[in-house]
């Protein structure tokens, strides 16, 4: 197979991975023919370069560097026992008072620049005002759209030693309550109102009945950033100001404490509380910015995202680079995808992240596409895998550049697989492993394998796994998370290839995966056959039990005016039997009105699985269009 896009030699010297790895081949007298010689670098001793990320990167930190890894395997956290950092300080230190930190979107047509100055007086006031309740180690919840005011929500908890999670504006009170009732705010700051095409929502109820379900929050204060003045009783942000201009506080903090609560999905019960560590965050989402996407001060970067999806963390973590964070806030279709994807000419957008359902619309939609991106350097794309059709229509329809899909989750707020920016780019591949990742690809057995199908499993520990659950004494939900299939080595539930040349081919969730015949079936497989079928608008594939063996189930969504004919399913049905083999051809195609999809835009096939085998799915709120279950309840 020949690369559809191949680096400049000057791009690639001009990189940071590049001025990296010479350090590395200098002070180590190594040297690296190949990516992947200095992937085995980096695992085999993880501790050098974790180390030299550290000092390369000029993270800002107190303490001693060594010894840089004291944890048994995966048994306990024990990166840089004896070092302290803030994030918050490292997020703002590098950029000049006078640059552009945020720059943000709006779907009502709002573009507002904040300056890096301006974002460290927001967060200072802010602090101000909630200091005397949130100490170190407290929590700060935010039921929050992703707009400025968030960010600074993050800085400012991040500041004083804090911990901050997030929602985003659409979940529903249950949903918040879920995730927020195993956290225990202390202080809730929550919009006023958000608007999503073209509509908006009064959020003001919904807030008074999070503050009465969630005895923990002692202080509310809501942000009227549509400038509508609702009525309301709590804490008004436009109020909160600083009397003197002065640096935010920056209390050092230990590199294992706690900085992030992520959540699960939460499709089948309550969602886990995953807790994330300042400096495991920090050095996963430096390394990944710094060398996989060669951020730096000038350079901007954005990635499509609401404030309840690791993505958005994973986001605002630029900063630390004193570039441009690009934020978009409401539908990317209103008024127009057009009009959604000119911001990137408006914001001189370097790396644009998107995901497959985007692009899939985009495709569909017929849009006209603005073009000709003359600053887009990258165009990234996480959520599900990105298939090799969508990599021609991004050269094709967008622009002939580097492609990087990127894949890992929730669980390690940050990727066991990205892109690169000195390598190749393959239709329909992930480019490299994550540096300091020791990622490979396992049979049922726990043998490597390579070339063909097997499990995404992490042999070593990292800085960025989460350092434990809420509300998980024993730890039996994190180890049941990711380690009861093979003891000790995290088992991430991914059915993947790594191929000869290293790159990586996602199949979609192990844990969904089909098992027809006992022969394993990834979904993507067949989701790259009916994403060719042009009536097709979507598709989610289950397996339901049947006798003692499993049947593979396609539901289908048909585009508009169109109907599923006797015809229609036979062709469906020769279509992935000529794309694939046999066993991957549907027993049934079933119609239904929609596709269920988390909030951070993936199929939700367990949820599915349930529900066709009468099983209960307790957490609606983790679905973001629940009237569509009604389709899948036999």
């Amino acid at each position: 197979m020949q690369p559809m896009w191949t680096p400049r030699k000057s791009d690639i010297e001009e990189s940071k991975l590049f001025e990296f790895q010479q350090l590395i081949e200098e002070k180590y007298l190594q040297k690296f023919e190949y990516f992947e010689a200095l992937h085995r670098f980096s695992v085999e001793k993880k501790d050098v370069f974790w180390r030299e990320l550290i000092q390369f990167f000029q993270v800002q930190y107190t303490g001693e560097l060594g010894p840089e890894n004291t944890d048994n395997g995966f048994q306990s956290y024990g990166w840089f026992p004896h070092l302290q950092l803030n994030f918050a300080q490292n997020l703002l230190h590098r950029g000049g008072d006078d640059q552009t930190a945020l720059h943000f979107f709006h779907e009502s047509g709002a573009d507002v620049k904040i300056c890096y100055a301006d974002l460290k007086d927001s967060t200072q006031a802010l602090q101000e005002e909630i200091k005397s309740i949130l100490k170190k180690g407290d929590v700060l919840a935010a039921f929050m759209p992703n707009i400025p005011e968030t960010v600074v929500a993050m800085l400012a908890t991040a500041g004083l030693g804090g911990v901050f999670t997030s929602t985003s504006c659409d979940f529903g009170v249950e949903g918040v309550v879920d995730r927020f009732g195993q956290s225990r705010p202390k202080i809730l700051v929550a919009a006023a109102e958000y608007q999503y095409n073209g509509k908006t929502i009064n959020l003001i109820s919904k807030i008074e009945e999070i503050k009465k379900s969630v005895p923990s929050i002692e202080q509310v204060i809501v942000v009227d950033f549509l400038g509508n003045a609702p009525t309301h009783e709590f804490t008004r942000w436009e109020d909160i100001q600083a009397l003197e201009k002065k640096e935010p506080t920056y209390q050092a903090m230990n590199f294992s404490d706690p900085l992030y609560i992520m959540y699960s999905s939460g499709t089948t019960g309550k969602p886990k509380c995953i807790v994330h560590s300042v400096g495991g965050t920090l050095l996963q989402h430096v390394k990944e910015h710094g060398l996989h996407g060669n951020m730096s001060e000038k350079k901007t970067t954005f990635f499509f995202t609401t404030c309840g999806w690791m993505m958005w963390n994973w986001l605002v973590s630029g900063l630390f680079f004193g570039g441009k964070v690009v934020l978009y806030e409401g539908s990317p279709g209103y008024p127009s995808l057009g009009e959604y994807l000119n911001i990137i000419n408006r914001a001189g957008i370097n790396f644009f992240g998107t995901s497959p359902k985007f692009l899939r619309a985009l495709e569909d939609s017929k849009a006209d596409i603005p073009g000709p991106f003359p600053t887009l350097e990258s165009v990234m794309s996480t959520g599900a895998p990105l298939l090799p059709e969508q990599y021609d229509f991004i050269h094709e329809k967008m622009k002939k550049t580097h492609i990087a899909s990127i894949s890992g989750g929730t669980d390690i707020i940050g990727c066991f697989m990205l892109g690169n920016p000195n390598l190749p780019v393959y239709r329909g591949e992930i480019q490299c492993l994550g540096l300091g990742m020791d990622v490979d690809s396992w049979s049922s057995e726990g043998k490597s394998v390579r070339g063909s199908e097997g499990e995404l499993v992490c042999q070593s520990s990292f800085p960025s796994r989460p350092i434990y659950f809420l509300n998980d004494e024993n730890n039996e939900r994190i180890n049941s998370a990711y380690f009861n299939q093979f003891p000790g080595v995290w088992h991430h539930g991914d059915f993947i290839t790594i191929t000869e040349r290293g790159s990586v081919v996602v199949h979609g969730r192990s844990d969904a995966t089909l098992n027809p015949g006992g022969v394993r079936i990834g979904t993507a497989e067949i989701y790259r056959q009916t994403e060719l079928i042009n009536y097709l608008d979507d598709s989610i594939c289950v397996g339901k039990s049947v006798d003692g063996d499993e049947q593979v189930m396609l539901f289908v969504k048909m585009s508009a005016g169109e109907e599923l004919t006797e015809a229609r399913i036979q062709e469906i049905k020769q279509a992935i039997k000529a794309g694939t083999t046999p066993r991957h051809v549907p027993k049934e195609v079933i119609a239904v009105g929609d596709i269920p999809y988390t909030r951070s835009g993936k199929k939700m096939e367990l949820a599915v699985t349930r529900l066709i085998s009468g099983k209960e799915l307790t957490n609606i709120e983790a679905v973001s269009n629940p009237e569509c279950l009604k389709y899948f309840t036999y």
